[in-house]
């Protein structure tokens, strides 16, 4: 099921989320819902809280851009390891259209869980690793603009504020088809 992603500044995107306490149904649904939401918005990672959902999930896949990449579901992610450093232009699904340089660690070890509730650990590079960075700052309250200047951040925030009320705003009324009489 497809569901709707928040875009920032939307306050949920700032809440910490909780830990999941048990990896079941529940929590594979959301998994599911997640890729469905993330392909269909052709991204290569999506968040629990980017869809409202206070959890510490994170759902990747970077075969789209980055070849022999495997989708992966990672529940409770904890960065363990972090080396060396990068910068990626980044974009967001919670904030559409923008991208800006980001500096990150150029290698991360990852512990989490998988969709079956076993512990697994990873150590990756690339696009996966600032793609993790990314995700689990999300888990933290943290979007990536946060890590860009304060004038970016505010002119990126008055065009998402823009993008929001343009798409709160009802469709206007159209009007009624005149019917001519014909005899």
């Amino acid at each position: 099921m497809l569901r709707p992603i928040l875009i920032w500044p939307d306050p949920l995107l700032k809440k910490k989320a909780q830990p999941v306490t048990a990896v079941d149904d529940s929590v594979r649904t959301l998994v599911k819902d997640m890729f469905e939401t993330m392909y269909d918005a052709d991204g290569v990672g999506l968040a629990a809280p980017q869809v409202g959902v206070l959890q510490r999930l994170i759902v990747l896949d970077t075969s789209p851009r980055d070849e022999g990449a495997q989708p992966l579901a990672m529940v409770n992610p904890v960065i363990v390891a972090a080396e060396g450093t990068a910068v990626w232009g980044e974009g967001c699904l919670s904030i559409p259209g923008e991208n800006e340089d980001v500096e990150r660690a150029a290698t991360v070890t990852v512990r989490f869980q998988d969709e079956s509730g076993a512990e697994r650990q990873l150590t990756t590079g690339g696009l996966l690793a600032i793609a993790i960075q990314h995700e689990v700052d999300h888990l933290d309250g943290v979007v990536f603009v946060d890590h860009v200047s304060t004038l970016k951040r505010e002119l990126i925030r008055k065009r998402m504020k823009k993008l929001k009320a343009a798409d709160e705003k009802p469709a206007p009324a159209r009007p009624a088809a005149k019917r001519t009489a014909r005899r």
